[in-house]
């Protein structure tokens, strides 16, 4: 009865908290932020349905009522126990949240990579008292060592000199191999440093990654055989990342599994955008990962240890 038509939104951009999405309202109208665990809400003021909360309208009257998370596990991070669909800062540097038994993180500080340029010969962070996060600064050197620097990254061609304002035709591409996937089984994040961008400056790319669905079948292994390493589903899937889905059905191959003690992780993987639709009409894309190859070992990864693992096993790289 509230809504009128047609729609009327601010003008200014939506600001919400780090880690907090933004939901349509109950008009099906305008962006809100959404409502945490325990906080108010309404119709207007919709809960967090990407991190599994509902409002319960029958603890409080008059059209409002509280977020609350659907039944799930709790979290355990150093001691420390969290519920399902609760927020939390274990540090100043990262926003966390509880999800069904997983921890799940963004980080508060940007922590890209700065790379020498004529400007700021000698980048360098510094962390200063009153502040959480490093800040960039730029240290005075010597003209020649300022102008060395710079063209550090730059190709070096005795036919004509480079550009200095044409970064990426001279660009000296430099690109690490893509992390291994941060779950061992559901969809994670995967992440490498390039400069393979306009600017030249090495930053840091993520993309999605599914190594296995949780959920997916022990396939039987041959005779003769310990592992099978990189079964396909019987039937294409959608792929679900934060309460959207893929716009079109996959076939991926996953990694299997072993009956020797061995786990089978991605090798050789390729990198798609795919798109996903959300429940409010949004589309976006994001970068995941399809695997080629899996190959198995016994340098395996610990489960849910997001902060303090000890696996160091990478993929080989690739190329969008």
């Amino acid at each position: 009865q509230a809504c009128t038509y047609p729609c009327q939104c601010p003008s200014q951009p939506l600001q919400c908290p780090p880690g907090t999405s933004h939901v349509l309202d109950a008009c099906g109208c305008c962006k809100v932020c959404a409502r945490q665990l325990g906080e108010l809400c309404s119709l207007q003021k919709p809960c967090d349905h990407h991190k599994g909360l509902y409002c319960d309208f029958s603890k409080i009257h008059r059209g409002s009522g509280i977020c609350l998370a659907h039944e799930g596990a709790t979290c355990d991070l150093l001691g420390k126990i969290y519920h399902n669909g609760e927020s939390f800062q274990p540090t100043c540097k990262l926003q966390c949240i509880c999800m069904d038994g997983a921890i799940g993180c963004i980080p508060l500080c940007s922590d890209d990579l700065r790379l020498p340029s004529p400007e700021c010969p000698n980048p360098r962070r510094v962390k200063f008292h009153n502040k959480c996060c490093e800040e960039w600064i730029c240290e005075e050197g010597s003209e020649e060592n300022r102008f060395e620097t710079a063209m550090a990254v730059f190709r070096e061609d005795p036919a004509h000199k480079p550009e200095l304002n044409n970064l990426q035709e001279n660009c000296l591409v430099q690109t690490t191999e893509w992390s291994a996937c941060s779950k061992s089984c559901g969809m994670g994040i995967s992440a490498r440093v390039t400069n393979d961008n306009p600017q030249c400056r090495l930053e840091k790319e993520t993309r999605l990654c599914m190594v296995r669905p949780c959920d997916f079948p022990m396939e039987k292994t041959k005779k003769g055989k310990k592992c099978v390493r990189t079964p396909k589903p019987r039937q294409s899937l959608h792929f679900e990342f934060s309460g959207c889905t893929s716009t079109r059905s996959y076939r991926p191959k996953f990694c299997g599994s072993c009956t020797d003690g061995r786990c089978c992780t991605p090798y050789v993987t390729s990198t798609v955008e795919v798109e996903f639709r959300c429940p409010e009409g949004d589309f976006f894309q994001r970068k995941m990962m399809f695997i080629k190859v899996c190959s198995c070992h016994y340098d395996c990864p610990r489960d849910n240890d997001i902060f303090l693992a000890t696996y160091h096993r990478r993929m080989i790289g690739d190329h969008v």
